[in-house]
């Protein structure tokens, strides 16, 4: 029942946050997947990181195709998400921690940016 519960918390989180809070849990989402990723890397359990990364790459990939490129700074996004998304492939495929590393640490600025601006415009 407890799992049950928090499933419909967490759905009920999900389906009333802005598309800010969204964001937010993208990127929380994907920290949280490469973190994953990197114990499976300590833990020798190749399915563990390659589940975890493939997840991380998914948000990013969802990230990219939500840009507005409308506006300019999308293009900016576009190419750190790029970036972000290659890295990870090739710590997915050389199972390297420190690339995951430098990965995490490219969306820790961005979610505490995003924090920032979400602040700023409350």
């Amino acid at each position: 029942m407890p799992i049950n519960a928090a499933s419909a918390y967490q759905n009920n989180k999900i389906s009333t946050a802005t598309p800010a809070e969204l964001t937010l849990m993208l990127f929380e989402g994907a920290i949280k997947f490469c973190n994953m990723a990197i114990s499976g890397i300590d833990e020798n359990n190749i399915s563990k990181s390659n589940n975890n990364i493939i997840k991380a790459e998914k948000i990013i990939a969802y990230l990219r195709s939500t840009l507005d490129f409308k506006y300019p700074v999308a293009e900016e996004f576009e190419r750190v998400y790029s970036y972000i998304y290659e890295r990870l492939i090739a710590a997915n495929m050389n199972k390297d921690k420190t690339i995951l590393s430098e990965v995490l640490e490219h969306l820790r600025t961005m979610r505490d940016t995003w924090k920032e601006v979400m602040n700023h415009t409350k």
